[in-house]
């Protein structure tokens, strides 16, 4: 099995079924962990050198942020129904304690803070929404933690794509620190699948393919991308959902496309489409 993909655990007596930590990764910036928790069950959070972004992937959830009067959050009871989640950006030394007011699927973001913004609850209303891409190469992308929005180092979105499509494609990558043409970014990949006993596919791999790993991804794996590009695909039968989290050096996403396969953005696949329809 590739190094780079995480399994999905049993879960812990803290319901926690995901733990990726920058040691267990081998790499600077990111952590990620996912929890599914039972209605009542509490979790607190403290960290005093990362900024963390919780997003309630489904479920709903009191919180009580640096121990003041408790605040619910939440809407979806499924990520499926692509209303956009409800999170908290959570700013170095500050503390949390959540509570599931129903079963609660939990991600979990970190990523090195210096305490520049305040903690925020990120609403649905201030989540980014759009389509990108055309013919079999779409998706549906929400925008919780873009580059546009104040954070030290997080960069989170997810990504709806349906059966039988690509995402992350053409592929590009993001391992070069040298803005403003590519910014380095670890990124990890926290995949869903409906139905959950579908699988899908992710390639991470380098132009010189020293890296070339590629993996079947199950409902509640983790793929981590410490460098080269990673597209998905999906299989007929099968939607995918997947949050990403990315942070590095430089707080900006800036990426490079593989020369082979960016034709996939211009109007020539464009034609390729118009014909097939004929």
């Amino acid at each position: 099995m590739s190094e780079l993909l995480s399994k999905r655990k049993s879960v812990n007596a803290d319901g926690c079924i995901q733990n990726i930590t920058p040691e267990s990764a081998g790499w600077s910036y990111v952590g990620f962990q996912v929890y599914y928790l039972d209605k009542g069950q509490q979790l607190s959070f403290h960290d005093t050198d990362n900024e963390l972004c919780l997003v309630l992937v489904s479920g709903l959830a009191d919180i009580a942020l640096n121990n003041l009067a408790t605040q619910s959050m939440g809407e979806r009871m499924d990520p499926f129904e692509r209303l956009p989640p409800w999170s908290l950006y959570l700013t170095v030394n500050d503390s949390v304690t959540l509570t599931a007011k129903t079963c609660l699927e939990l991600a979990v973001c970190r990523a090195p803070g210096k305490g520049t913004y305040p903690s925020r609850i990120i609403t649905p209303e201030q989540v980014g929404s759009e389509a990108r891409g055309q013919g079999n190469n779409k998706r549906f992308v929400h925008n919780i933690l873009p580059d546009s929005k104040d954070a030290d180092s997080l960069l989170v979105v997810e990504v709806y794509t349906d059966e039988g499509c690509t995402s992350s494609y053409p592929s590009h990558k993001h391992d070069r620190d040298t803005p403003p043409d590519e910014t380095l970014l670890e990124e990890t990949y926290y995949h869903r699948l409906r139905p959950e006993k579908g699988f899908c596919f992710q390639r991470v791999y380098t132009d010189d393919r020293d890296l070339d790993e590629c993996m079947a991804v199950y409902d509640g794996d983790v793929v981590m991308v410490p460098r080269g590009y990673h597209p998905v695909a999906t299989i007929a039968g099968y939607d995918s959902y997947y949050l990403n989290v990315m942070a590095g050096p430089v707080r900006k996403w800036l990426f490079s496309w593989e020369d082979d396969h960016q034709w996939v953005n211009t109007d020539a696949y464009r034609q390729k489409l118009s014909k097939s329809a004929k």
